[in-house]
């Protein structure tokens, strides 16, 4: 996922990471080694990132369009590539409640780019409609263990352009819980290089050992 993140990332963007993202923040900066150096990073907690004060001044940034891509995932995605951080079930009688947006529903629609992602490819979270829309939008892609899906350039509804190593169309259908359209060039996803490897195992976790210790000390 990580290396699919990075070959998204454009040399010069302004890229903003949120809190308790550790696999889109890998992804970034083995794409600042990679190919795109000139990236202009917003994350607390990281080396050569650029300063800014508070949750205000990162929302200013981004409603002033100084924010190229940022990385948004959520309990529930659905086929029009909706999020939901608040609740399952009825609102007013969750089964349950979750801590909420901060600010999504604003990024999502001014960022000039989004990556959406999840560690879990299930029925569960891939559904055809979000119990709650916590933000809208239409993503560049989505990533997940299993696949890439993109949204259809009309419609908006999502798609699969391709599927990891090991995984197959059927067997990501099978793990969506809404009817899934491979597009034509549907693909098996490159893996990654053993450069790309290379310095995720090393480098890039030992950069993000700061922001991230538990995740860090769990990969070792």
């Amino acid at each position: 996922m990580a290396a699919v993140i990075a070959r998204g990332v454009r040399d010069g963007e302004a890229v903003g990471i949120g809190v308790n993202s550790p696999v889109p923040t890998a992804g970034v900066l083995l794409a600042r080694r990679l190919h795109a150096p000139n990236l202009r990073l917003r994350s607390p907690g990281l080396g050569g990132a650029v300063a800014f004060i508070g949750s205000k001044e990162f929302f200013d940034f981004a409603q002033r369009g100084q924010l190229d891509l940022f990385f948004l995932s959520g309990i529930q995605i659905d086929a029009q590539a909706r999020i939901n951080l608040h609740v399952l079930g009825d609102y007013a009688h969750p089964e349950r409640r979750f801590a909420g947006a901060f600010g999504s529903a604003v990024l999502y629609p001014v960022v000039g780019r989004v990556i959406l992602f999840r560690l879990e490819h299930s029925p569960r979270v891939f559904v055809e409609e979000v119990d709650f829309v916590t933000a809208a939008g239409r993503p560049d892609f989505v990533v997940t263990p299993k696949a890439v899906l993109k949204p259809h350039p009309e419609t908006g509804r999502l798609e699969l352009a391709s599927y990891h190593p090991g995984e197959s169309v059927e067997s990501v259908r099978a793990a969506t819980g809404f009817e899934l359209a491979a597009r034509a060039d549907a693909h098996e996803t490159s893996p990654p290089s053993e450069a790309e490897l290379e310095l995720l195992r090393g480098p890039i976790l030992e950069e993000m050992a700061g922001a991230y210790p538990s995740y860090v000390a769990a990969h070792p």
